[in-house]
């Protein structure tokens, strides 16, 4: 993997960066961009972390958190003892912060649930018929590593430095749950869900509706779905999702009544 930005010594050079989410997603859009650049490809093994770091001129800590980044945006697998893999999909770091780059990526896919935008109202009603019942499903199939991949998304959430990267850890919550299920067609549905959650009217409702407070709610409603799933108490993580589910559509509407998210 060459160097992204020669410095005085013939090293890469780590971009200028204002934040540590900045630094983050614009290391992880490097690492994505220097893969292909190099030919690869989906189910390419990426180099080293010690590799990275020198290629890019960075710490190996950097590297790291932008690796945490693009797995919990399903771009890369990381798998013990054998290594790190590109996934297939859209390149959704290319265009910077989540929301725009996941826009980017579907440009060219006409009748994509992104470009086709969906009203809030519509994913929100969606999100009720589909997240709080798939509870007991996960209850019942989650595995220890599914657990495990549910307690780093809280983890990151709970570091995100600015909006941008919380929704990240956010997105990659609800998939992580999702996942567990262990349904492929439940998981090709939500992935419809996640995709109208890039589309720029709900980006948009979501940002403005953006507190510490909303945050800080959030994530104790994660808490709460987490805990359940763990102790395996499908109606308590049933009841967690609901109320969750809940509070960004009562959320959403405080922004903006004409949303129209009404559902009881």
């Amino acid at each position: 993997m060459r160097p992204a930005v020669p410095g005085a010594a013939g090293q890469a050079s780590p971009p200028v960066m204002t934040s540590h989410a900045e630094r983050g997603m614009r290391l992880a859009e490097l690492i994505l961009t220097e893969a292909v650049d190099a030919g690869l490809g989906p189910g390419s093994r990426l180099p080293t972390e010690r590799k990275l770091s020198v290629d890019l001129g960075v710490t190996r800590s950097s590297i790291r958190h932008a690796l945490d980044l693009l797995q919990a945006q399903g771009r890369i697998s990381r798998e013990v003892g054998r290594g790190t893999f590109l996934l297939d999909g859209p390149r959704a770091w290319q265009a910077g912060p989540p929301a725009e780059a996941a826009r980017a990526g579907n440009q060219d896919r006409p009748g994509s649930a992104a470009t086709a935008d969906f009203a809030p109202a519509d994913v929100m009603a969606v999100r009720r018929l589909l997240e709080p019942p798939a509870m007991s499903l996960v209850v019942a199939w989650a595995t220890t590593a599914d657990l495990e991949q549910m307690d780093r998304c809280l983890a990151g959430g709970d570091g995100a430095a600015s909006y941008e990267e919380f929704e990240v850890w956010d997105l990659a919550l609800h998939r992580a749950i999702m996942a567990a299920s262990h349904s492929p067609l439940l998981v090709t549905l939500y992935a419809s869900v996640e995709a109208a959650r890039h589309g720029q009217v709900w980006g948009d409702l979501k940002r403005r509706s953006a507190s510490p407070e909303h945050r800080e709610q959030y994530q104790a409603d994660h808490r709460a779905i987490v805990s359940a799933l763990h102790a395996r108490d499908s109606a308590r993580a049933v009841e967690a999702m609901r109320v969750h589910v809940a509070r960004v559509a009562d959320h959403l509407n405080a922004t903006d009544p004409a949303a129209a998210v009404t559902w009881r």
